[in-house]
């Protein structure tokens, strides 16, 4: 077993349309984290089949990664065009993250430690080698982060600006919250 089960973080890659979004835990074989990742592995559904990344010039001569990547996407794909990105494009881009980050002596490349990547890509996105590249610095980036941390900086700055955070799919009213924040914190009744 290695000190990397359970770890999580999310990366980012490439720009609109071709961006990528990943969500990326990390599991020891045979603990309770990898036991529960793989039961989504197995229940495939309509649009959310689970992908072991494999590479090769054809599917007979199909090699499975090390460290095994599972890919899911985190949404269904509108038509054949989106869903051939995923199992094409983020899959070879997912396979070489995760590679990339055995090379550098991140994580190990051994069948021990999984790597289950959830992938976002932009509904709009048509260049394969765009995705690919995005993929790779995506998944390349959250085993990174997942598997290293990242500087006390980033995180000390998000405590700091928490009542100032933003997200590109928020649409609220900010400033309700921040009165709430600020009496949340007050010792005042």
């Amino acid at each position: 077993m290695t000190d990397l089960d359970g770890r999580i973080a999310q990366g980012w890659g490439g720009t609109a349309p071709e961006g990528v979004h990943v969500n990326v835990v990390l599991a020891d074989r045979g603990s309770a984290t990898a036991a529960s990742l793989l039961g989504a592995y197995t229940a495939p559904r309509q649009g959310f089949t689970p992908i072991l990344a494999s590479v090769g010039p054809d599917q007979p001569s199909y090699e499975t990664v090390w460290p095994p990547v599972l890919l899911l996407n985190k949404t269904a794909p509108a038509d054949d065009r989106a869903a051939g990105l995923v199992s094409g494009a983020a899959q070879l881009g997912a396979a070489q993250g995760a590679l990339d980050a055995a090379a550098d002596g991140i994580v190990p490349a051994t069948p021990d430690v999984l790597v289950f990547v959830s992938l976002w890509i932009d509904e709009r996105a048509t260049d394969e080698t765009a995705v690919r590249r995005a993929t790779r610095q995506a998944v390349g980036a959250a085993v990174r982060e997942a598997a290293v941390g990242r500087e006390p900086a980033v995180t000390e700055r998000l405590v700091a600006e928490r009542d100032r955070l933003q997200n590109p799919f928020y649409r609220g009213d900010d400033d309700a919250d921040r009165t709430t924040t600020r009496r949340r914190g007050s010792t005042r009744p």
